[in-house]
């Protein structure tokens, strides 16, 4: 059974730091994606990694921020979230692909296979 758990949210104050976790299970993923949704909001492309390689690619309002990392041995993607602001909040959700994602799709939702249930991230002033 094909499981992403999220972790490590909470409320944190302005410019201060969190760092989220997703663990994955089940299956190897090839491409693995942040999303964020804050209430009334599309969903975000946040970032995602190219799982082989550990190559990443960012949104342009988190970049320099943001860090994506992954642990190949504990199946287990990151993002560690650095100077946030108030407008970061949002439930922050994992997805995972079973197949290579291009660079030019990597932000869109539907590409990916898999999500996770999401955990919140509230950055207060």
């Amino acid at each position: 059974q094909v499981q992403l758990v999220e972790s490590g949210g909470g409320l944190v104050q302005a410019g201060g730091s969190l760092r989220l976790s997703c663990a994955a299970s089940g299956r190897l993923f090839y491409t693995m994606g942040w999303f964020r949704q804050a209430p009334g909001k599309e969903r975000e492309f946040v970032g995602a990694v190219w799982w082989s390689t550990g190559s990443t690619l960012y949104a342009g309002s988190v970049k320099g921020r943001f860090t994506i990392s992954r642990d190949n041995a504990k199946n287990t993607m990151y993002l560690q979230m650095n100077s946030l602001k108030p407008e970061d909040t949002a439930v922050y959700s994992c997805a995972a692909a079973a197949a290579l994602i291009a660079r030019n799709s990597v932000d869109r939702p539907y590409a990916y296979d898999y999500w996770g249930q999401g955990t919140q991230v509230t950055v207060s002033s």
